[in-house]
């Protein structure tokens, strides 16, 4: 198994970071994912979390050698589930893919939580695992490939969702600015 993290902070507040992440997809930076279904949604009446169950579709080129050894198309899909909690101002988003998930998983786990009135950190860390039998150094390198396309996709994801909280910022600035 192999595990990728990393930590870093929005410059907007917690419920501008919620808010945007309901508006992440589609955008120009990850145009890999091509639709979000949402499945279910929830509201626990005594804590207040809301639940989301979400189908995330996705366009992942892989490579030739990937198609030919297991098969499938470029088409994914990702189930993700997130429990938005107001009293504790926490977000949190799981998610694992569905496709190919015979021959490998991805588990990642993303967390909001607010550093002050205006910053928002944020955490994520994916265990991406081969799940197939051959030997250890073919593994390795599957499982590297897997971790480097995740990374590849977290870059885009960071740059795109910096890019959808800029542009609802600038909009609630221009709707509160006196004429």
């Amino acid at each position: 198994m192999h595990i990728f993290s990393q930590s870093f902070k929005y410059d907007h507040s917690w419920s501008h970071v919620v808010i945007g992440m309901w508006h992440k997809y589609p955008n120009p930076h990850c145009t890999h994912v091509v639709n979000v279904d949402v499945l279910d949604r929830t509201i626990d009446p005594i804590t207040g979390i809301i639940r989301t169950e979400r189908v995330l579709g996705c366009k992942q080129k892989a490579p030739s050698w990937i198609v030919k050894l297991f098969g499938g198309s470029e088409d994914a899909f990702v189930r993700e589930i997130s429990f938005i909690d107001p009293a504790t101002q926490t977000a949190t988003i799981t998610s694992v893919n569905l496709s190919l998930s015979q021959f490998a998983t991805c588990y990642e786990r993303i967390q909001y939580k607010p550093m002050s009135s205006a910053q928002t950190s944020f955490t994520q860390t994916a265990e991406i695992q081969a799940r197939m039998n051959m030997w250890r150094s073919m593994t390795d390198k599957f499982e590297d490939w897997l971790v480097q396309r995740f990374e590849q996709n977290a870059i885009s994801g960071k740059a795109g969702f910096s890019d959808v909280l800029r542009t609802m910022w600038e909009a609630k600035e221009q709707r509160t600015v006196p004429s």
